[in-house]
């Protein structure tokens, strides 16, 4: 079974590295500059590297759809390339096409695109837009996978991570270009600057380990998600896909078995 994931953030990596390590050939599609925050377990960090690991599973950057081919052959690592609209998978011809890109909304995904198309978060309707959708809001609902309506709406607000929500998430002051003067896996103190926007500091607003900061040198618009700090201050977490991540994934491998008809109960789809 071949998958396309769009995004290839650290939740669309934790999907990828799911499905990979269940046998499943998949290719991931994003942006020339990608704005992961959580750049130690996400295979993003392939477009700007050529290559990045996550938990022991490798990716390489590759041209195009060809060059994908041949790395799946090859059997053993997971091609990212930059094609934002994944026009690759016109000629890949996958059975699976995942949206993991977390925009919010849908950019473009729709259920031709695959026998089976799955929506990450908010922005997707199952039977609309995709085949299936799965819930990436922390609480009681986080990975259900839902084949009718929705998932919750976007509400802005962090999950809880160590008793904190809002403060974890570091922001843009202003529209510019993003320069770290810390790194992931930093301990980092109440009112310390750990990165610069056109010269205006990015402030952690609470006491703990830098578990994701945006690449230096990628554009960044006021607002915008750049950095997190993790209060439990562990550094040995910034090396493992999240438990939200994990449930996510866990949610997208139910829809995939279901849609396909692997599953007992399930509804088989033909390309």
């Amino acid at each position: 079974m071949l998958a396309v994931i769009r995004g290839a953030g650290d939740i669309a990596s934790a999907i990828a590295l799911r499905l990979h390590r269940c046998g499943m050939r998949v290719v991931m599609t994003e942006i020339a500059q990608p704005l992961t925050v959580r750049r130690t377990v996400a295979f993003s960090e392939a477009v700007r590297l050529g290559e990045a690991q996550v938990e022991g599973v490798r990716a390489v950057r590759v041209a195009n759809a060809g060059e994908a081919a041949a790395v799946l052959a090859a059997g053993r690592d997971v091609p990212v390339l930059v094609d934002p609209a994944c026009t690759c998978a016109r000629e890949l011809a996958p059975d699976v096409v995942v949206d993991a890109i977390l925009a919010k909304r849908n950019v473009g995904t729709r259920c031709d695109m695959a026998p089976v198309v799955v929506g990450v978060g908010p922005g997707f309707t199952a039977g609309i837009d995709c085949h299936a959708v799965v819930e990436t809001m922390r609480g009681h609902t986080l990975g259900r996978a839902y084949y009718e309506g929705s998932a919750l709406a976007n509400t802005a607000v962090p999950g809880l991570i160590g008793g904190f929500a809002g403060e974890r998430v570091l922001r843009a002051p202003c529209d510019g270009v993003f320069r770290g003067v810390c790194a992931i896996g930093d301990h980092v103190e109440q009112g310390q600057a750990v990165a610069f926007v056109d010269g205006q500091p990015v402030v952690v607003m609470l006491t703990g380990v830098l578990r994701g900061l945006v690449a230096d040198g990628v554009p960044v618009s006021r607002g915008l998600k750049c950095g997190d700090v993790d209060p439990r201050d562990d550094a040995s977490y910034c090396a493992l896909v999240s438990d939200k991540g994990l449930a996510v994934a866990g949610g997208v491998l139910e829809a995939i078995l279901r849609v396909s008809g692997a599953l007992p109960g399930g509804e088989r789809r033909e390309g």
